[in-house]
């Protein structure tokens, strides 16, 4: 879950203050911190930190309240740039993080968005965001990213006796014909679709 700035502030000083003194600190040490004036402020950020699931309110040893952190699931996979569904795109590799849901977490995993109109069929739009899974082979009929002579575009993968024909889903496209002598290489096949709003 992506925090705001402030209270992503407000948990890293706690982070920091169990780091330096191995305990969690009262509210009156956060104040101090933090130089914030109010309790109602402090209660307000633990209820808000509390409700996104990163921190957690627990008696400690001596019956008093204490907070805990939580430890947070790294929901995230690399966002490898963009990938074209139209006419083949240099590969982009423009490194950052995305979230994506967890069951899609794996080493082998990451993200690319989607350029063009030509998998429209496949509900893939202009726009989207794919989860692909990086292996260097793929099934008849799978969707990959496929590189040929450097470029790099997402299309259905049909591998035919005399080459490969990557199929669009969208008839304003054409097939894009791969011969023995091009430079070919599946890059990953799709494993999920989404979109951000």
């Amino acid at each position: 879950m992506q925090l705001s700035p402030k209270k992503q502030h407000f948990l890293d000083f706690i982070k920091g203050f169990i780091s330096a003194n191995g305990r969690v600190p009262t509210f009156k040490e956060i104040m101090d911190g933090l130089n914030i004036k109010s309790l109602g402020t402090i209660n307000w950020y633990v209820n808000e930190l509390e409700s996104s699931g990163v921190l957690k309110r627990t008696r400690g040893y001596n019956g008093k309240r204490a907070l805990s952190v939580e430890q947070q699931q790294d929901n995230t996979l690399p966002l490898l740039g963009l990938i074209a569904a139209g006419y083949p795109l240099e590969a982009i590799e423009n490194r950052e993080l995305i979230e994506v849901p967890p069951s899609y977490i794996h080493t082998d995993n990451y993200v690319l968005k989607v350029k063009g109109d030509s998998l429209i069929e496949d509900n893939i739009q202009d726009g989207d965001y794919v989860i692909i899974r990086n292996k260097p082979d793929a099934e008849y009929g799978q969707t990959v990213v496929a590189f040929i002579n450097n470029e790099a575009t997402l299309k259905r993968y049909y591998p035919k006796p005399g080459g490969i024909e990557l199929h669009p889903r969208n008839p304003e496209y054409d097939i894009i014909y791969v011969s023995p002598e091009d430079e070919f290489k599946i890059g990953g096949t799709v494993l999920f679709i989404f979109r951000k709003y």
